[in-house]
């Protein structure tokens, strides 16, 4: 086990080799056949089945394939890879991994450059990690909550969060003095073609997320990850809607509007924020 890991229960170190990790009270987990951990307690569950289902994760997997996101997903992991170089053997978090696309991105551009690293994605979703363990077996696969991740504290060099939840005080438990966030979060004019072709009101969130993490944070540097991308056909289009939150507030009459169109272009638009944990 390349990763300190807590047990989810007590809170003490979790030993063992790549089957089976026990505590010293002797709370044992074995991994799933696929490989990953289930790390996630009953009582961490909002509802029965948390996070995404089958059918969104698969959604997902469908409109990533097309690689109208490979663009960001190489810069993401680019800016990762530099961040772990600064480090002798860095500890990397994806936390709210997903079905692992961006995740794997990482894990080959770290390979690429030579780094000596330890890589790990957590999700609650138990689909989106089952998917992400038939994609790449040398990363550390877990389910597990992020409001309180089964990682020791002060662990870690890096962790990235690519559109998902904030939890700042998890990621300044886990974070050592010094070590990075790396946060993807969508601007103002993400998808902003599609969003105009569902709502009658466009509305700016303003996110900031400086303001979300607080005080044990500082913010280093925001880049603009922007380009136009175009969906040929009402497949892509329909891939494309499934796999966003869009999918779920859509009325009916908006999406008999997406389903009369042939092509749809749109605008990428992306924030990637450095912050370092004081």
């Amino acid at each position: 086990m390349n990763f300190d890991l807590n047990c989810p229960v007590c809170l003490q170190p979790l030993s063992g080799d790549s089957k089976h990790l026990e505590c010293p009270d002797r709370h044992s987990f074995d991994a799933a056949r696929q490989g990953y951990w289930n790390l996630l307690l009953a009582n961490q569950k909002r509802s029965k089945d948390p996070g995404d289902n089958a059918e969104m994760v698969q959604a997902r997997r469908n409109f990533l394939a097309l690689g109208h996101y490979q663009q960001l997903a190489d810069t993401i992991a680019s800016r990762l890879a530099e961040r772990a170089a600064e480090h002798q053997s860095p500890r990397i978090l994806d936390m709210g991994c997903g079905e692992g696309y961006y995740t794997c991105r990482m894990e080959q551009q770290l390979q690429q450059s030579g780094a000596n690293y330890q890589l790990a994605g957590l999700d609650i979703s138990k689909h989106a990690v089952k998917a992400a363990c038939s994609q790449s077996k040398g990363i550390t696969w877990m389910v597990a909550s992020g409001a309180r991740m089964p990682v020791a504290d002060h662990s870690l060099e890096l962790i990235s969060v690519l559109f998902s939840r904030l939890m700042s005080d998890e990621f300044s438990r886990t974070l050592k003095s010094g070590a990075e966030l790396l946060i993807a979060y969508p601007g103002e004019d993400h998808l902003i073609e599609l969003r105009e072709l569902i709502y009658a009101e466009v509305r700016h969130s303003g996110f900031d997320p400086a303001t979300v993490l607080g005080e044990p944070f500082e913010h280093i540097t925001t880049e603009a990850i922007r380009y136009r991308f175009s969906l040929p056909d009402q497949t892509q289009i329909s891939q494309l809607l499934a796999m966003t939150p869009h999918g779920w507030r859509i009325n009916q009459s908006a999406r008999e509007r997406l389903a009369a169109l042939s092509q749809l272009e749109l605008t990428l638009d992306v924030c990637l924020a450095r912050f370092r944990r004081i």
